[in-house]
């Protein structure tokens, strides 16, 4: 079940909205109507699978409390570092057992060796992310940044909370600790979760699944057809579509975390505006860049221990950055390819590259992000650098089979647009700019306050009415019912 699925939208979340509420009067009831309905959830999708994240909530919530009581007589290092192993080695486990297998196939292979056989491995949704939940978790315990939840339940419903349980963001113990226990939910709070929410789902059905119709359709194309001006706008659309289908999600999340009461942090600031791979991962997914800043780079030394550790640490995070996103050498690349440019703009010429002319910083992040997006969209290695090589102009394609007026058409065009101009924080200047405007008129705070009434009884009740649409549909075509 995804928050974008109509039985997300029109069963699941207004019974637990109902229930919820029901149960204002009695908080604890409330943290188990979550639980319960975060349990389901989890269920519907995964089934009996949900007993390995049931497995990991038992086992941190007792690591957590052993490496608090260790700290009375130790540095706890021994007990954090069997907690660690646990919780690592369940992810090696199903998501990664079938990656080092094949690959160590192909060494045992090479040599003449017999060949391991392993069944095809189950990997859990969702386990990338409640396994970084558990060792952020235990990591600020055992920096007595915070004391252990001594509650399972609540343990529970922090690992396994719905909004954030799938796609993130990222959520530390000890920013939601107190939210646990205490939180209020009033009209504007939750209106606002409502209206984030709205904004999340128009992002995802709107823009999102439509340009990722022309998206899947080019990647598909065999290499010897692909012409440079069709992967180009391959890649632009994916490029489009994995931004406004993650923000989307992570803002569908933090839209449901105020309906209920959380307040989640931020995880998009505009990330293709930016003029360096370094300020790129400022905005880009920043739950999930802080993490590893936090818990990984700075732990190895950061940049502490000169520049040459420093190197080493930032290819380090980005390996293990593209490892977590999946089992795959794409990824890894995908990931590795980051980390090159990130060095490099510690390098005079990186600095000249990001730090000169402002357009010319822009073009050199955008295409470098892209060029990444290849490996990170592409089935295989060989896929990813056919590919690479049409955008170079090393296309093979003639055209005549597969062009352009394939995949364009004018919703796909309008789309576009829209999306080229909600990648750029054009639309909140406009606003802010309206409202000093507004606030300087006699009766502005009237005319904002009508406006703004106009936004939340009309425009957003219309983009959820056309995502409805869309859902019913039961197409990727949210325009469906409009012909132009």
């Amino acid at each position: 079940m995804v928050f974008s699925s109509a039985s997300f939208l029109f069963y699941f979340l207004p019974i637990v909205l109902a229930l919820y509420f029901a149960s204002v009067r009695w908080p604890h009831l409330r943290n188990w109507v979550l639980l319960a309905a975060s349990l389901f959830f989890y269920t519907w999708g995964e089934g009996e699978y949900v007993v390995v994240m049931l497995l990991s909530i038992v086992a941190n919530y007792l690591f957590g409390i052993w490496i608090y009581k260790a700290h009375e007589r130790s540095n706890a290092k021994v007990e954090m570092g069997v907690a660690i192993a646990f919780n690592l080695l369940l992810l090696i486990i199903f998501k990664y057992t079938n990656f080092l297998v094949a690959n160590m196939n192909l060494v045992l292979g090479g040599i003449g060796l017999p060949t391991m056989t392993v069944g095809q491995v189950h990997l859990p949704i969702g386990i990338s992310f409640f396994t970084f939940h558990c060792i952020s978790y235990l990591m600020d315990i055992y920096r007595r940044q915070t004391p252990p939840q001594m509650s399972l339940p609540c343990t529970a419903l922090y690992i396994s909370l719905f909004p954030q349980l799938v796609a993130g963001p990222i959520i530390r113990y000890k920013d939601i600790a107190a939210q646990l226990l205490h939180r209020t939910v009033g009209i504007e709070r939750f209106s606002k979760g409502i209206n984030r929410f709205i904004i999340g789902l128009g992002k995802k059905v709107l823009i999102a699944n439509v340009v990722a119709l022309p998206a899947d359709k080019i990647f598909a194309i065999p290499a010897e057809h692909l012409t440079t001006p069709v992967a180009w706008l391959g890649i632009v659309c994916y490029t489009l579509q994995i931004y406004f289908d993650f923000s989307g999600y992570s803002d569908m999340a933090i839209g449901l975390g105020h309906m209920f009461g959380f307040k989640f942090m931020e995880n998009f600031n505009y990330p293709y505006i930016s003029k360096s791979i370094q300020e790129f991962w400022r905005r880009w997914h920043i739950s999930l860049s802080t993490w590893f800043r936090d818990y990984l780079y700075i732990p190895l030394g950061g940049n502490r221990d000169g520049q040459a550790k420093m190197y080493r640490n930032l290819v380090a995070i980005f390996f293990l950055c593209g490892l977590w996103h999946g089992a795959s050498w794409n990824f890894v690349i995908w990931g590795l390819f980051h980390g090159f440019f990130s060095v490099l703009e510690r390098f005079p010429l990186g600095k000249r590259l990001t730090q000169g002319n402002a357009v010319i910083a822009h073009a050199y992040t955008m295409v470098v992000v892209m060029v990444a997006w290849v490996f990170f969209r592409a089935e295989t290695l060989p896929q990813a650098l056919s590919f690479i090589q049409a955008m170079a102009g090393f296309a093979q394609g003639s055209g005549v089979v597969w062009h352009l007026g394939l995949f364009l058409n004018p919703k796909v065009v309008i789309v576009l647009c829209l999306a080229v101009i909600g990648v750029t924080p054009i639309v909140p200047w406009v606003l802010r700019w309206r409202e000093e405007r507004l606030a300087a008129r006699p009766a502005g705070a009237a005319v904002n306050l009508g406006l703004e009434a106009l936004a939340s009884l009309i425009v957003l009740p219309a983009v959820f009415v056309l995502c409805a649409m869309s859902l019913a549909s039961g197409t990727h075509n949210p325009f469906i019912y409009f012909q132009f």
